[in-house]
């Protein structure tokens, strides 16, 4: 990797939340800031709910997010790897962006070894202990069956029928959380990851409340936050983790900071 180019982390844009034309401009700011990183960016990783709803047909792309899509293609044509993690929201994506766009989807957490720091990714919805109703309903919805028959329906009237359901869901309504600290099922969870085997970050997207918060001297969790209130992102480059804010007034506000061995937060 060159030197001086570095990792960027984002999340939860919800693209299409409440409709698209309302959606818009969060889409303009956040290709604003993939703009304003493509000169430094190594690895792109985008961990879920980018969409507030996806369907893909074999034959059949839900419409709009034309500018986006694009910015994509645009970082992987150069050369620049990017990681798309299914959310809750987005859990119906197949094939698509992986050979139109060039981008790896990834449906279960990775481990990655990330400019010398070794990183847990995912999009976080249903790991750790409880939540027993959402992860029926989860298996339910990452079942082949229910896709085959969704993907029966015309897509006049199943991508209409799927918006309306994400956006009335509880998931849509909850785009604010007060992290909980010990008292979240990611952070358990990530406590018995860390039991196991040595992270120095753990990186999650889903709670919308974006925080670097320490399991020990040497590993963090990190809540990415979004880009429905909060407008954040982070960035890795070897030597420091930055939890930021993107703002055109303000592009980049730097709101907490870790390394490998100390944690430190303004």
């Amino acid at each position: 990797m060159s030197q001086g180019k570095k990792i960027y982390f984002a999340s939860d844009l919800h693209l299409g939340l409440p409709n698209q034309e309302q959606s818009l401009p969060r889409e303009k700011l956040f290709n604003t800031w993939l703009d304003s990183i493509m000169n430094d960016c190594a690895e792109l990783y985008l961990l879920g709910d980018i969409f507030d709803f996806w369907f893909e047909y074999r034959r059949v792309v839900p419409r709009g997010y034309t500018r986006f899509l694009g910015r994509i293609a645009q970082l992987t044509d150069a050369g620049v790897p990017v990681h798309f993690f299914t959310g809750n929201h987005d859990v119906w994506m197949f094939d698509y962006f992986s050979k139109e766009l060039g981008v790896e989807v990834h449906h279960e957490p990775i481990v990655k070894e990330l400019l010398g720091a070794r990183f847990l990714l995912a999009h976080g919805d249903g790991l750790g202990p409880g939540d027993l109703g959402y992860k029926i309903l989860k298996g339910i919805f990452t079942s082949p069956t229910l896709q085959w028959l969704f993907a029966r329906l015309h897509p006049n009237f199943s991508l209409w029928f799927g918006n309306q359901w994400s956006v009335s869901s509880r998931y849509s309504k909850e785009i604010t959380h007060v992290f909980r600290g010990e008292n979240e099922q990611i952070t358990k969870y990530s406590r018995g990851k860390l039991e196991q085997e040595h992270f120095d970050f753990f990186i999650y997207g889903h709670w919308h409340s974006p925080i670097i918060y320490p399991l020990s001297a040497e590993s963090n969790l990190v809540i990415l936050g979004d880009w429905l209130v909060s407008n954040t992102y982070s960035v890795w480059d070897g030597q420091e983790f930055r939890l930021m804010r993107y703002q055109l007034n303000a592009p980049h506000e730097v709101l907490a900071t870790a390394t490998t061995s100390t944690k430190q937060t303004k």
